[in-house]
């Protein structure tokens, strides 16, 4: 199944720097399950001014609660980096080969 997951950092002053402590780690999850075909895309959402403030993300997992403890273990959870956390089935139609 795929889940498309949409993830809003807090909007708090401490919030950057939160991500920054914790991207690495978070980054090298994203490298690993996209290297096993569980993280079909994904990238962070920036404001205007580009700065990153969120993330989506394209999964493709057996079922929802193995999205779920994905979601949970990630560094950007632990760390306190996402606040708000939608999740949608999703179904990819069209993928670029570039």
């Amino acid at each position: 199944m795929q889940f498309l997951v949409t993830a809003k950092d807090g909007s708090d002053a401490e919030a950057p720097a939160r991500r920054l402590a914790v991207r690495e780690a978070h980054m090298a999850g994203a490298r690993r399950y996209t290297e096993e075909g569980v993280v079909v895309v994904g990238g962070a959402i920036l404001d205007d001014d580009g700065r990153m403030i969120g993330s989506s993300i394209i999964y493709e997992v057996p079922d929802r609660a193995a999205l779920d403890a994905i979601i949970a273990a990630d560094p950007y959870v632990t760390g306190g980096v996402w606040r708000e956390i939608d999740i949608r089935p999703f179904r990819l139609a069209v993928r670029s080969k570039a």
